[in-house]
């Protein structure tokens, strides 16, 4: 079988029936030329080269991405108790651990900062591991150890699978690994990563299926948790809502709706929080109210109007009018954001627009929606997203 010539842009590494041997030579090859500035034999796959490119432009060598420190034992159990992860590993280790075993794999869970959690599988490649600094409480985050399939996963939000000299540094050359991002179903925020990998010669086109298929399971998990948690809190707010006197809405801390009185309810509101008041279709401006481990969100005085006045000065700051009025100081960054979109009216603009507006290409879109949750967390449901704008019945007037 003749190599593979790596220019395309699919999500598995090889095709089934390739020379492994010298497809991997031919990538050593790509690789050397691509990282000295040389012509390569052939293009490497293009989430491979936006890696690369993104390891070079922070000046990261590949020489120095083995120096790999592992954080102290109280750091990774703080990590694993913070994780939701940690409800879905019974789920996991079901799906894949014994595969892996029987395969020559090492199965690992590593949380949102690319950091370690768990490891487990083949004895043999988890000693080759070590040996490596693919070890629990290790930060496998690209800028860290460079091109792998836990760090690009997290940076490029899909499933990466890597062969061979896909990966950056030499020293993972002799390996293959697939990782896919697990996705907080309450907030699409990614919640980590599930990452096979072996030696590079046990690469397999599959693998990503597998790894895929157990991501899916441990999300539906999540997610029928989840429910069960909005069921509890509608059986507690119950009695609350039928003496709350008008409109309410009983809400997580998500901003999911487990019950509503006198109100067509949305299915989800922005999350609430005690000092930003909550814009709902239906109430107009809202102050929410703790509730146990929810909210109550009411209407606390009449009148739903709300002007949002930007000052994007020396110092900008952005104030927002209604039945509450408050201001929140703004980074330059979120001024930007927010010149943007007063800019754009009520059309808005996507992800990849306003990654051109920011940065001047169309390549940033993850670090995009960051600054937007962010941004979103300051000021709450003034904004909209898909695309983003400004919420219907917001009035923007520039003043500076």
């Amino acid at each position: 079988m003749s190599a593979e010539r790596p220019t395309a842009d699919r999500l598995t590494a090889v095709a089934t029936g390739v020379d492994l041997p010298r497809h991997a030579r031919l990538l050593s090859q790509v690789h050397d030329a691509v990282l000295s500035g040389q012509r390569p034999p052939a293009l490497p796959r293009g989430v491979v080269a936006r890696s690369w490119s993104r390891l070079q432009a922070g000046g990261v060598s590949p020489d120095h991405c083995a120096d790999v420190e592992p954080a102290d034992f109280s750091e990774i159990e703080a990590r694993r108790t913070r994780t939701a992860l940690r409800t879905v590993l019974p789920e996991l280790r079901s799906t894949l651990t014994q595969v892996a075993e029987d395969a020559n794999f090492i199965v690992v869970i590593a949380d949102a900062d690319g950091v370690l959690l768990w490891r487990e599988g083949s004895r043999g490649v988890r000693k080759a591991a070590d040996a490596l600094g693919f070890t629990e409480g290790a930060r496998w985050a690209e800028q860290a150890v460079g091109t792998n399939a836990i760090g690009t996963a997290l940076i490029e939000d899909a499933a990466v699978q890597l062969f061979s000299a896909e990966h950056y540094a030499p020293t993972h050359h002799g390996w293959s690994c697939t990782g896919s991002p697990v996705h907080d179903p309450r907030t699409g925020e990614i919640l980590g990563v599930v990452d096979i990998s072996g030696s590079a010669m046990s690469v397999h086109p599959t693998t990503v299926a597998l790894v895929r298929t157990a991501v899916r399971l441990a999300e539906a998990t999540l997610w029928r948790e989840h429910t069960a948690q909005l069921d509890r809190l509608r059986g507690r707010a119950a009695p609350l809502l039928a003496s709350a006197g008008g409109p309410a809405l009983v809400v997580d801390k998500h901003g999911w709706v487990a019950e509503a009185s006198g109100i067509a309810a949305p299915e989800r509101v922005a999350p609430p929080s005690l000092d930003i008041p909550l814009l709902v279709p239906g109430l107009g401006l809202c102050v929410p109210e703790p509730l146990g481990d929810g909210w109550l969100v009411r209407r606390r005085v009449d009148g739903a109007a709300i002007e949002l006045e930007l000052d994007l000065g020396d110092a900008p700051q952005v104030t927002v009018r209604g039945d509450v009025n408050w201001t929140r100081a703004l980074s330059p960054r979120h001024a930007q954001i927010l010149r943007v979109l007063s800019a754009a009216g009520t059309a808005g603009v996507d992800a990849a627009s306003l990654s051109e507006a920011l940065f001047g290409d169309r390549d940033h879109v993850v670090a995009v929606r960051a600054e937007v949750s962010r941004l979103r967390k300051s000021l709450g449901a003034v904004l909209s997203t898909q695309p983003y704008r400004f919420a219907a019945g917001v009035t923007v007037r520039r003043v500076g």
